[in-house]
């Protein structure tokens, strides 16, 4: 009797514990319908508790919250483009230090291996060195040597243009995910890979790579096997730029300056209090960032070379800020993701405010298979283009005496003025035109203050403008 007692209690506490079908709130089975997950009944999902994704290589983590964006001090260009408002940021990942030389190197090396013959492709990928020259200094040694010296490994990738940019953070998806696959033996790495048949993560998830012959799939408890799908929450998502709200938000590093959800001191810098040079005993007064001290002055005097560099300085450089990220002011310039508009104060979301989405979706043949271009990647379509949202509405004229309701088809060119004629005024402003945010080794203290901001066409570059990649994090903003 004892015995039945026993085992009763047993069967009531397993089936207490397990649920009816084996599953619970967090078991190995379905809720819905009862059946196992990662099992051929139900589509060999696979169920995924309690997920934690892991930074990307370079990238710290940044954890959202809300603070205020924009103007901190008197707008001395008298621009009005960037009034202060009060917006919230998701927590995301971002590189701890501008893009290097050495790290763009190897993208270069990348596409010379990958596309040997296509001299095109690999002239559209390099720094513009020429942008050293100047008139009436003689900056040719930083022509020849900035890029591809070893002295210069260290410091931050000048002369790149957004597009540029934001083709080095594609290449960088690609290779970091093709890296996890490898080291995981689901792929192995084929060097030989060229045209069409190269990795990228997009094409390896549609089922276009071809991969290797000792490739090894995915295994499910079943038996079965199958590519690694986004499901399986095994490759990351992309690198790119951030937004500017995420750039700005990164660079305050308000995280040590809260007591509870009270913030205790906005900051001016990406460090406490309104001086640039250090206080503490030991590196007192020397300069907390890379910047143009006054006329002339790019590095003090010598024998107390202030900030240590003449032009820009190695990404180490100088004192993190509270996240971790180093040289979020001074060194050089970051481009980030925005399209420029003078308004953004105005027309801006309160989370994760950004302008500059434009929606794609993938092109497919006649057949119904995805098309892909003689790089390997699969081609898309624009069906929304929000760049110039609002722009160009009743609600946002610009120019007077023009009777702006009566007409349709309104667009940014329409509203900028934009006259190609010499002599005559032409605006800037296009949805071609991209925010620069931080502050140069050439810069006034001014352009160091991270809610400043100023813009260029996405096309060009500058010998003190870089950038730096961030990754979304999926999931909660800190983790449960």
């Amino acid at each position: 009797m004892k015995i039945r007692t026993l085992l009763l209690l047993f069967l009531a506490a397993l089936m207490s514990g397990c649920g009816l079908f084996g599953g619970g709130g967090r078991g190995e089975s379905s809720r819905t319908t009862g059946w196992e997950y990662n099992a051929e009944e139900t589509g060999n999902i696979p169920y995924i508790s309690g997920y934690e994704q892991e930074p990307g290589p370079g990238l710290v983590f940044i954890q959202g919250g809300t603070f205020t964006m924009g103007r901190v001090e008197e707008d001395v260009m008298y621009r009005w483009d960037n009034h202060p408002r009060r917006v919230t940021v998701a927590s995301f990942y971002m590189d701890e230090t501008e893009v290097s030389n050495q790290d763009y190197r190897e993208y270069i090396h990348w596409l010379g291996r990958v596309y040997p013959g296509d001299r095109q492709k690999l002239n559209a990928a390099l720094p513009d060195t020429t942008l050293w020259r100047s008139e009436l200094a003689y900056n040719e040694p930083y022509v020849n040597n900035y890029f591809r010296h070893p002295a210069y490994t260290d410091y931050p990738v000048v002369g790149v243009t957004w597009e540029q940019a934001e083709a080095y953070c594609d290449w960088r998806t690609d290779r970091v995910n093709e890296q996890i696959l490898v080291s995981r033996r689901i792929l192995q790495h084929d060097n030989t890979q060229s045209g069409e048949n190269v990795f990228t993560t997009d094409t390896y998830l549609t089922g276009l790579y071809d991969g290797t012959a000792g490739d090894r799939p995915q295994e499910s408890p079943d038996g079965t096997s199958r590519r690694v799908r986004w499901e399986d929450g095994l490759m990351l998502p992309n690198y790119r730029l951030p937004t500017e709200a995420e750039w700005e938000y990164a660079a305050y590093g308000l995280i040590g300056n809260t007591d509870g959800e009270l913030l205790t001191d906005r900051r001016i810098y990406p460090w406490n209090g309104a001086y640039l040079r250090e206080d503490r005993r030991k590196q007192k007064g020397r300069m907390k960032a890379n910047f143009v001290r006054g006329r002339g002055d790019m590095m003090g005097m010598a024998g107390a070379l202030n900030d240590n560099a003449d032009i820009s300085a190695p990404v180490f450089s100088y004192d993190p800020n509270d996240y971790g990220l180093y040289c979020m002011a001074g060194n050089v310039n970051e481009w980030v993701a925005d399209v420029y508009r003078p308004l953004s104060f105005l027309d801006v979301d309160e989370f994760q405010p950004f302008r500059g989405n434009v929606v794609t979706e993938y092109r497919r043949g006649p057949d119904g298979g995805y098309v892909r271009d003689q790089y390997g990647k699969l081609v898309q379509d624009t069906i929304a283009d929000y760049r110039n949202y609002l722009d160009g509405s009743s609600n946002s004229q610009l120019i007077e005496g023009v009777d702006w309701v009566a007409e349709e088809g309104r667009s940014t060119e329409d509203m900028y003025i934009q006259d190609d004629r010499p002599g005559y005024f032409s605006s800037l402003i296009s949805d071609e035109v991209r925010v620069y945010k931080g502050g140069s080794w050439k810069d006034r203290p001014y352009w160091l203050v991270p809610g400043t901001r100023r813009y260029l066409e996405q096309t060009r570059a500058q010998n003190d403008l870089g950038f730096r990649c961030a990754m979304t994090r999926v999931g909660s903003p800190e983790g449960f």
